[in-house]
C-alpha cells in the first residue's frame, strides 16, 4: 500500500487541469518542504496524469531506513497504487531535483511521459548531468525530459538546508 503520509491535504486541489509546469512544481516544492521539515533532503515529487495528481513523494531514506525512498520513488509507487498498473503512460513526473540514476530508471520503467525537474544535480543527476537515462537509445522506452523548472526555488531549498545543517548562516 501506498506511503500517502507525504500528500498534501484536499485543500492543496488535486485535480487542476489548467495548472501549468510550474504550479505543478509548486505542489513538489511544498513536499520538499515537509522533507526538509522532517530532517530529510528536501526532495519532493509528483505525478501529474489528465491535470490530477495522481501520486505525491518526499525524501524520506532516513526516517524509514530505506535507501530507495527518495522522493520520485515513492511519488511513482502511489501513482501506481492509485491507477491499479505499474505502468503510468501519459503521466509527467515532477522532481524538485534532478533525479538519480535509480529514480531516472523507475521513470523509464513506469513509461513515464515527460519528466520536469527543477535544480540541475550536478554530482548524481541521471537526467543529463552525470548520466542521461530518459533519452539512452539502448532502453526501450524515451522519456522526455524539461529541466530547470523552478529551478531556483529547488536550489535555494536545497542550499538553505545543508546551510542550516553545517551551521552556516544564510546572507540575505
Amino acid at each position: 500500500m501506498a506511503d500517502t503520509s507525504a500528500a498534501p491535504d484536499s485543500s492543496h486541489g488535486l485535480e487542476s487541469p489548467g495548472f501549468t509546469d510550474q504550479d505543478w512544481m509548486d505542489k513538489a516544492l511544498a513536499l520538499a518542504r515537509e522533507a526538509a521539515a522532517a530532517g530529510e533532503v528536501p526532495v519532493g515529487a509528483v505525478v501529474v496524469r489528465d491535470g490530477r495528481i495522481i501520486g505525491f513523494g518526499r525524501n524520506q531514506p532516513i526516517g524509514s531506513h530505506d535507501p530507495s525512498a527518495h522522493a520520485e520513488i515513492g511519488a511513482l509507487r502511489d501513482a501506481a497504487a492509485n491507477v491499479g498498473n505499474y505502468r503510468l503512460p501519459g503521466a509527467t513526473l515532477y522532481a524538485t531535483l534532478e533525479p538519480c540514476a535509480m529514480c531516472a530508471g523507475g521513470a523509464v520503467q513506469a513509461r513515464i511521459d515527460r519528466l520536469v525537474f527543477g535544480a540541475p544535480d550536478p554530482r548524481a543527476g541521471a537526467v543529463g548531468s552525470v548520466f542521461s537515462i530518459p533519452d539512452d537509445p539502448r532502453l526501450n522506452h524515451r522519456v522526455k525530459v524539461a529541466p530547470s523548472v523552478r529551478a531556483d526555488a529547488s536550489r535555494a531549498l536545497l542550499r538553505a538546508f545543508f546551510q542550516a545543517r553545517r551551521g552556516k548562516v544564510i546572507p540575505e
